[in-house]
Order: C-alpha cells, then sequence, then structure tokens
C-alpha cells in the first residue's frame, strides 16, 4: 500500500502521532510505504504561519479566547460551517499532492486535514481511497468529523458513545488509542536510568516538562516543590524554548534540591521511565506518553477546550492530580510524595491503560478498509483478515 498521513504543526502533537504510526509501518511491514505530509505547509507558507502562529499567539495571550472558540466551533453555528468552507476551498490546493502520489489509504491526524481530504473524496479526486481520521486528544470535537470518513481512531472508550452523540455511528468509531513510539511502552530499569543521569538511584524523582507554552507558572510550580522538607530529586526539560531554559538556570541556583536540568533531549521516554511523577501541560500526546510510561501526572495550565478535556479524563481514571489556583501545588505534590500507596494506586491505573498495540491496530484497519476498497488486490480472502 502507498499510505499517505496528512498532519500540520500546530503544535507538536499532532507530527509526533503521525510519525509514530510511520515508524511502525517501517519497521513492521514489508511493500507498504508511507509519506508525512504537514497538510498547511503543503497548501502554502502564509496558511501555514497564520495557523500555527495564531494558535500558537491564542493559547499563549489570551487562552479563554481560545477556549470559547473551541467551544463555539463544536456546535452547529455559523462559525463552524465557515470553517467548513474554508477548509473546502483550501482542499483545491492538495490536488496536485494527490494526482501526484496517487495514495492508496489517508489517515490523517489534524482536523483540517481531515476536512480537506474528505472534500476531496466528496469531488472524486480520491475515488476508492479510504479516509481514516486518528484524533489526538482524549475527548471529541466537531471540527474532527467529516461526512466521507471511513473510520475514526480515538484515544479511549469514554469517547465512542461521546461520538455517538455527534452524529457518527459506533462501528466506525475504534477506540485503539493515540500511537506513541514503541521505546515508551519497553520499561526501563529506574536505579540504572537514575545512575546513567547523574541522579540518586534510590531517591523519589519528578520530572518536570514544560513545554514550548508560557514561562511564569511552570518556575512558580518548581519553586513551591522545592520549598518542601522532603527528600527528593528533580528533572527539567524545557525543550526548545531557550527562554524558559535560562530562567529555570537562575531557579535551580536557588533550590538545594538535586535537579538535573536538561534543554532538549531524545531520551524523553528514559526520563520518563527514571522518574516517579510527572509535572506537565496535558498534552494529547505527551499524555499518552506518559500512560504508555506508567508514570502518574500532576498537571497544570490545560489549555482551554482540548486540554481541559484531556485533565478531565486523567482525573475521571485516577491518573493524575490536577495543579492550579484553587490548590496548594506544594501540599498537592507532597501528600502524593508521601502516599506511596496513593502513588502507586496511580501507576497502576496508568499500567491498565494499555495502548501498547494502538499502531499496529491502525496499520491493520488500513489494510482491512484498503480491501473493502479493492477486494480484487485483497492479499487474502476477508474471512481470514487479521482481527482488530
Amino acid at each position: 500500500m502507498k499510505i499517505m498521513i496528512l498532519s500540520a504543526a500546530t503544535g507538536g502533537g499532532h507530527l509526533r502521532a503521525a510519525h509514530a504510526v510511520e515508524s511502525y509501518i517501517l519497521h513492521n511491514s514489508k511493500g507498504n510505504s508511507v509519506l508525512v505530509v504537514d497538510t498547511l505547509k503543503c497548501i502554502g507558507p502564509l496558511i501555514d504561519h497564520t495557523c500555527c502562529d495564531g494558535y500558537r499567539l491564542m493559547v499563549k495571550r489570551v487562552p479563554k479566547a481560545f477556549g470559547t472558540l473551541y467551544r463555539v466551533t463544536n456546535k452547529e453555528t455559523p462559525m463552524k460551517r465557515l470553517m467548513f468552507h474554508w477548509n473546502n476551498s483550501l482542499s483545491e490546493k492538495l490536488i496536485p499532492l494527490m494526482r501526484r502520489e496517487r495514495p492508496d489509504v489517508i489517515l490523517s491526524t489534524h482536523p483540517f486535514a481531515t476536512e480537506m481530504a474528505s472534500c476531496l473524496k466528496q469531488t472524486g479526486i480520491l475515488k476508492n481511497v479510504p479516509l481514516i481520521c486518528l484524533m489526538t486528544d482524549y475527548g471529541p470535537h466537531q471540527a474532527w468529523i467529516a461526512s466521507k470518513v471511513d473510520a475514526y481512531v480515538v484515544s479511549n472508550e469514554d469517547m465512542v458513545p461521546q461520538m455517538q452523540r455527534m452524529g457518527v455511528p459506533s462501528e466506525i468509531v475504534y477506540p485503539f488509542g493515540i500511537p506513541v513510539k514503541d521505546v515508551f511502552f519497553q520499561p526501563g530499569d529506574k536505579r540504572a536510568l537514575r545512575e546513567r543521569f547523574g541522579l540518586d538511584p534510590d531517591k523519589q524523582t519528578i520530572l518536570f516538562m514544560a513545554g514550548s507554552f508560557g514561562v511564569t507558572n511552570v518556575i512558580r510550580i518548581f519553586e513551591d516543590v522545592c520549598t518542601l522538607d522532603l527528600d527528593f530529586q528533580i528533572i527539567v526539560i524545557t525543550g526548545k524554548n531557550e527562554r524558559l531554559f535560562r530562567e529555570f538556570e537562575r531557579a535551580v541556583k536557588r533550590t538545594d534540591k538535586p535537579t538535573r536540568l536538561v534543554y532538549f533531549t531524545n531520551e524523553v521516554e528514559n526520563y520518563m521511565h527514571a522518574s516517579d511523577l510527572l509535572v506537565t501541560k496535558p498534552g494529547g500526546l505527551t499524555v499518552s506518553e506518559a500512560l504508555a510510561c506508567g508514570i502518574p501526572l500532576a498537571v497544570f495550565d490545560a489549555i482551554p477546550g482540548q486540554e481541559e478535556e484531556n485533565t478531565n479524563f486523567l482525573l475521571n481514571h485516577h491518573m493524575a492530580v490536577k495543579l492550579d489556583e484553587h490548590t496548594d501545588t506544594a501540599q498537592t505534590i507532597a501528600m502524593l510524595l508521601q502516599d506511596e500507596r496513593e502513588l502507586a494506586s496511580m501507576r497502576a491505573s496508568c499500567e491498565r491503560f494499555d495502548k501498547s498495540k494502538s499502531a499496529q491496530n491502525i496499520f491493520m484497519l488500513m489494510q482491512q478498509l484498503y480491501d473493502r476498497y479493492h477486494p480484487e488486490k485483497a492479499q487474502q480472502p476477508a474471512d481470514q483478515a487479521s482481527s482488530i
């Protein structure tokens, strides 16, 4: 099969999910090709910058306005219809790509890309090409739902009835989970990893992952936690946020808590496996990677809308605690560190949420939908097809 994955860089999660599926297929199958396309970049730099920079600006500067927009577009309103017509008009920009690549299957990990591919199916440009929508958060939104989608892959079982209420037949909703790379599911030796990172192998470890949005709150949380009269150590990963890294350099010098400060790393999974608790923003992919590692979360600064829904999912399933203006951050962390039974219970909840076969199941779904569209090319009889 010639597989095309449509994504976009409005937040890193959409592309990370796309590359997780790509990695699985390339390493576990033969005779299949995968092309990951940043859809907005393909359409043009103006649209790409407008969408990506506009998203980042809203969630950083006016998060409440973003939350309002999120809620408005989750209903049948003029705003939602405007978004549909906008995506419909932009879909024409993808026609040269489709004619050049002639994909057999399309997987979309971004709502704009899903709508555009649906429009191209409706016009016949993508005739006989199955379209799968992979939703990268823990609650549904109308922006993801399009008329010509053959299957929806969602993060959890709770979303199946929610999708039904939005008019999507349950038989095309598959709660396979959000795919992450296999390394997150491979248990690491906690003590050995801590030693390799220059940490005490026997000391409780808190991992801070701040990401690219904001500086003030995560520094405040770090400083509050460092006031605790408890014996623990800290890892901080700032990613490619230079300003945040510099702020943490100053904050680390003001505390006597052993702290390993990391700017950028390709070993996120190892730092997660080395830790007992993750303090982070609840982005869909970060949550999925943490759950794959079986690490409980303390979440802060949820973006109004999808990250609030991610937070609610974690709280409802006993996988996280919430840090906000209504909680005493330091005491919330202290209670977890001192209550080993509670922390173990949360860890067990994370481990029970096993979506380790997500990418495999998505690939099998691709095969089944392709065979359904092209029975003459099916490699095996339908009654012998792999079960998902």
